[in-house]
């Protein structure tokens, strides 16, 4: 699997640093153009000498003006030309790639929901994907209306020697999430997102993520599609919440930082929080309650 082990040995005596860069674009209905967006970002990630990319979740399709139905019928299996792609570009340029999509929910004929997921792949063979689980069934939007929530917990995956940790934008809103990704490990926290705008929701996504890093004495890489619906602003904080990139409203863009091991050793031994913790998180998705 080329440097990616799914398992939850200890750390590698190996403590390499590691080169992430975060891509943005406005993700729309039109498929080509999205992929387009993702040749782009994937050649300058390559270009800057990163190891991993993170794409938005969105980045395969973004329903703005089609229907529910239209929605779901555009999502796509792993064989499908969006995973496709991710695949032989991952290859071509040796990235780790964590892209959103919306897949087909398999063994489903004439589905009126699809899976939310993020692909998780590296130089050409996929090596997980995640269901999100947390639905954006908030501020007036349903998503469950076209999303089959997943049931599993996120994956924690070892990249060369550096073990990263995903997420999906609505999961930013349950810290006990990202608790269950740091005892599996984690020392980076990635989220690829679609934060919707609205009144205070930049002030959220800035603050949860900023939140997250502080709280788990870890890196956070965040991605977020930049649009008329999505507020942009991707954003790289370190162990301390210091933030080492933005990209602001910027329509194609991408913002690169390097996780380096002895700064997490170095924040994590000034300020040993995790150490401290009295309180356990149970680690298993709990069923959806009852519909309203």
């Amino acid at each position: 699997m080329s440097g990616v082990d799914t398992g939850t040995s200890p750390e590698h005596s190996a403590r390499a640093s590691l080169q992430i860069s975060v891509g943005q674009f406005p993700a729309i209905e039109d498929k080509a153009a999205n992929l387009a967006a993702v040749r782009e970002l994937a050649a300058r990630a390559a270009a800057a000498g990163s190891r991993v990319l993170i794409l938005p979740e969105m980045a395969m399709y973004h329903r703005v003006l089609a229907s529910v139905t239209e929605g779901v019928a555009a999502a796509e299996d792993l064989d499908g030309p969006f995973a496709t792609e991710v695949l032989r570009l991952s290859r071509e340029h040796g990235l780790f790639i964590a892209a959103g999509m919306s897949k087909r929910v398999p063994g489903v004929v004439d589905a009126d929901r699809a899976l939310n997921i993020l692909l998780l792949v590296d130089r050409g063979e996929i090596v997980a994907e995640y269901e999100k689980i947390h639905l954006y069934d908030a501020f007036a939007v349903k998503e469950s209306d076209s999303i089959t929530p997943g049931d599993a917990l996120p994956p924690v995956l070892d990249i060369d020697g550096v073990r990263v940790g995903f997420a999906i934008c609505y999961d930013l809103r349950f810290p006990e999430l990202f608790r269950l990704l740091i005892d599996q490990g984690a020392e980076v926290l990635a989220i690829s997102a679609a934060w919707a705008r609205g009144v205070v929701k930049e002030d959220h996504w800035l603050a949860l993520l900023r939140a997250r890093a502080i709280e788990n004495t870890a890196y956070v890489f965040a991605s977020d599609e930049v649009s008329v619906k999505s507020v942009g602003r991707s954003v790289i904080f370190d162990p301390l919440g210091l933030q080492l990139g933005d990209a602001g409203e910027q329509e194609l863009a991408l913002i690169t930082a390097t996780v380096e091991p002895e700064r997490i050793a170095a924040v994590r031994s000034t300020l040993p929080s995790l150490r401290n913790r009295r309180v356990a998180v149970e680690a298993r998705v709990h069923p959806l309650p009852p519909a309203d």
